[in-house]
């Protein structure tokens, strides 16, 4: 009863997750439809901000410091420049980050490991019952090998890897929130369509003001936190993935 009771509900569990799968499939499918013959559409200008999936950047911060006014002086206490800086510095503010990536890294791993286990245990003399074993095991038991256990295993690994990437890339970010100690998290995205293929850039991130340059430029190894993607969508994208059915079948099969 409860056998049946439980494989009547993995059955339902599929039947709903397949169910799931295809839902999302179809949905997918049609998109995909509609969009045959056309270019990829860009994306509209929307306020990051109020993205589904956006989230305010919590950093520790210091405490802070109450500026003293002193008399008969231009100066205030803290501030970074004497004159107004044009540089980007309030939210809405625009800045451009130069993207230089040229990453090379070489990895070559190997492993061996082996091991060997025997277990024996044996009941010679237990006040005289031993000789009953027969009675409530096999009659071809030994007292004196009861047990005998042993495990082999070895294993070698050997790995390499051979990486280089180079990406060369400029890219207009807005700031979007300004940390109460001053500093700034920028957020960019730049789409770029040629036929029907379109690249996408996206980047995140934080930036001391005192880093930009008096360009309003600023390095990418100059932002903390910073998450950049670069990709594509469009048909020569489409070919180069695994269909639908296939990804899914390689997350599900434990195989």
């Amino acid at each position: 009863m409860f056998t049946n009771s439980r494989r009547k509900s993995n059955q339902y569990r599929m039947v709903a997750f397949t169910a799931a799968a295809l839902m999302l499939g179809a949905c997918n499918v049609v998109d995909r439809i509609t969009t045959i013959g056309s270019e990829p559409p860009m994306t509209t200008i929307k306020n990051p901000v109020q993205a589904r999936k956006y989230q305010p950047v919590v950093l520790p911060m210091p405490r802070e410091r109450h500026a003293v006014h002193e008399p008969n002086s231009l100066w205030r206490p803290g501030a970074r420049a004497f004159f107004k800086d044009q540089r980007a510095s309030q939210i809405g503010d625009i800045l451009t980050v130069n993207i230089t990536i040229a990453d090379e890294a070489t990895l070559d791993n190997a492993t061996s490991r082996t091991r060997d286990n025997a277990e024996d245990s044996d009941l010679t003399n237990f006040l005289g019952y031993e000789s009953n074993l027969s009675r409530i095991l096999p009659e071809a038991v030994d007292p004196t090998s009861l047990t005998s256990l042993g495990t082999k295993s070895k294993s070698n690994g050997t790995g390499s890897i051979a990486r280089k990437e180079s990406v060369k890339l400029v890219v207009a970010a807005i700031i979007t929130q300004v940390l109460p100690n001053g500093n700034l998290v920028i957020s960019g995205t730049q789409e770029v369509r040629v036929n029907f293929e379109k690249r996408i850039l996206t980047i995140t991130g934080v930036v001391r003001p005192e880093d930009i340059s008096a360009s309003n430029i600023i390095k990418h190894t100059q932002i903390a936190e910073a998450r950049i993607a670069y990709g594509g969508a469009g048909q020569l994208t489409d070919v180069q993935q695994p269909r639908y059915g296939q990804q899914l079948y390689d997350v599900i099969f434990p195989f």
